[in-house]
């Protein structure tokens, strides 16, 4: 089997970055269950065949689409805990609380898709890959914030997870990007009342 040379992993990842954003802009408009896949490829210029070559069909773009968000989300995350590592910052509620406004950054950025995957219009086992995500993200914070495994411990830190969550659906629903803001500093104070070594 030929290898492809990097002219051709380009127009790939072209080709799957414009799908990527038809999708975003028909599922947007019309959910998932309305969404057309004609309509998705006569946005990105492409073919039925070239969708269901990348992406498998239209659930499976939903998905990727998903899943490209969520990894925008911990990667911006993740950087902006790290930066504040750098600075000096040792506290593991500041630190979450650096990924969290890095996260509620995002979800202003793309409310499109925050308010998408919140409506409750996917494709069957989205809620279960959704809670699946959820589950995996409280782990994280757990071990951010060096919780231990006792009850109280697990609850702070489902607690301030789902602060997070509910405040990037406030976010993306929110009028205007100052009261995304407000929203974004309303959660950090709540964080900081919350602090799970306090609660301790």
């Amino acid at each position: 089997m030929a290898r492809k040379t990097s002219w051709e992993w380009s127009r790939t990842a072209q080709t799957r970055k414009s799908m990527l954003q038809a999708a975003r802009e028909v599922f947007g408009e019309h959910g998932f269950a309305e969404a057309g896949v004609s309509e998705v490829v006569a946005r990105a210029g492409s073919s039925v065949g070239s969708l269901y070559h990348h992406f498998g069909g239209k659930t499976e773009l939903f998905l990727a689409l998903y899943e490209d968000h969520q990894a925008a989300h911990e990667q911006a995350a993740g950087a902006s805990v790290a930066r504040a590592k750098q600075e000096g910052v040792t506290d593991p509620v500041e630190l979450l609380i650096a990924g969290a406004r890095a996260y509620l950054d995002g979800a202003w950025e793309r409310r499109d898709l925050v308010r998408l995957f919140i409506d409750g219009d996917g494709p069957p086992g989205f809620e279960l890959i959704r809670r699946t995500r959820n589950r995996e993200w409280v782990r994280q914070n757990a071990v951010l914030l060096g919780s231990g495994g006792d009850p109280l411990d697990r609850l702070t830190v489902t607690v301030l997870t789902s602060i997070i969550g509910e405040a990037a659906r406030e976010v993306a629903t929110s009028d205007s990007e100052e009261d995304a803001r407000e929203v974004a500093e309303a959660a950090m104070t709540l964080i900081r009342r919350l602090d799970p070594l306090r609660i301790r």
